[in-house]
């Protein structure tokens, strides 16, 4: 069976809105979007294309899709995190998204945790999750996760989307930890499977 794993950037306190651009994501007035340029290191690059190549598929909201699919499809062929995005499986959770456009998209019908579960289950490979705050939340709800790499970025942004937004607990298990030069931890946890 292969696992889903989320890979995402957020700030000390937990925020997961707009890390790239201003505009990137404005709702509920957040102004304080692409906090995570001025962080981003050799480290943090290189992890995030060993992360995106190493991939069997990947899996996203529609807000983070249509973000992507104007962009990547068009970026160098020649970066082999890049090339490996635009080949391997996307699955696009959404309603109102009919054509999807991106090579090799899937857009998942009504039941996104249904086929999230059959997709996991037919794989042997990685599924990773990149932004995609509403979908996360789906996928947490039905204990789908297993596995976060999270890239704390050292900055409070005080208000926004957070990772864990639901309130609930949740145990992980730490399994590894690195801090790249410009204060970024990257941290690496596995849903704890007992209690």
């Amino acid at each position: 069976m292969g696992q889903l794993v989320v890979v995402n950037f957020v700030s000390l306190d937990g925020v997961m809105q707009s890390v790239l651009s201003a505009d990137e994501d404005r709702d509920g007035g957040f102004d304080q979007g692409g906090w995570v340029l001025p962080f981003v290191d050799e480290a943090v690059e290189r992890f995030m294309s060993e992360a995106t190549a190493g991939a069997g598929a990947l899996l996203l909201g529609r807000r983070t899709y249509e973000i992507f699919a104007a962009t990547w499809p068009y970026a160098d062929m020649n970066d082999s995190a890049v090339a490996a995005m635009n080949a391997m499986p996307k699955y696009v959770a959404s309603r109102t998204l009919g054509d999807p456009g991106w090579v090799n998209t899937t857009v998942l019908g009504a039941n996104p945790a249904e086929e999230v579960s059959r997709i996991k289950a037919a794989s042997e490979k990685e599924t990773v999750v990149l932004g995609s705050g509403g979908l996360l939340g789906t996928l947490m709800e039905h204990d789908l996760v297993d596995e976060y790499r999270l890239l704390v970025f050292p900055l409070v942004l005080g208000g926004g989307k957070r990772l864990f937004a639901d309130g609930k607990s949740r145990r992980l298990t730490l399994t590894a930890t690195r801090p790249t030069p410009s204060g970024v931890v990257i941290n690496t946890y596995r849903r704890r499977t007992e209690g």
